[in-house]
């Protein structure tokens, strides 16, 4: 929607930025995008787990970053990032573009490491690469403490989404985002 700022949903694998960010955009009526369905396709490539298999970490986060920069030219969409894509090259500088002009409200999706290691493990992980070498359920404790700083440095707002059902965390996004 033309005028409407994009809702930008950042935070690690597992926080619901796919699953709140469909919703989010089905009920305001609005085009919701996941970057993690882009990313692979600037790759040539099917999915995240074959982008980086493939790819690599370097050449994934540089397509991640292109990605980012063709979708936030479409204003007033929901717009769901992958988990690392405030670590691609020149991300954070084109999201704190959006927030200086207004065209974008970044939402911080956060939960802790257990709530994630427990929605991850209900979960198919199968398009989730490993980040550290270490399992996806392993590895959560480190990924999180790294990103969680950068996350809450770039959030305009902040849902703390540990214990809430998934209603009660679209309620906190839609408060989050002012509607």
């Amino acid at each position: 929607m033309a005028g409407q700022p994009t809702t930008i949903l950042i935070g690690l694998r597992g926080c619901g930025k796919s699953t709140l960010g469909r919703e989010l955009a089905l009920e305001s009526a609005r085009d919701f995008i996941d970057l993690d369905d882009v990313t692979p396709r600037h790759l040539g490539r099917a999915s995240v787990a074959e982008a980086w298999r493939l790819d690599g970490e370097e050449a994934f986060r540089r397509a991640e970053a292109a990605a980012l920069h063709d979708k936030l030219r479409h204003q007033g969409i929901v717009l769901a990032l992958g988990g690392g894509t405030p670590t691609a090259p020149g991300a954070r500088d084109m999201l704190i573009d959006q927030q200086r002009t207004a065209r974008g409200l970044i939402v911080y999706l956060r939960a802790s490491a257990s709530t994630l290691r427990e929605r991850l493990s209900l979960a198919s992980n199968a398009d989730r690469p490993t980040l550290t070498g270490a399992g996806t359920l392993e590895e959560i404790e480190g990924v999180l403490e790294r990103r969680d700083p950068i996350y809450l440095a770039l959030a305009d707002e902040v849902v703390e989404v540990d214990g809430l059902t998934q209603a009660e965390a679209l309620v906190g996004l839609r408060t989050a985002i002012g509607q």
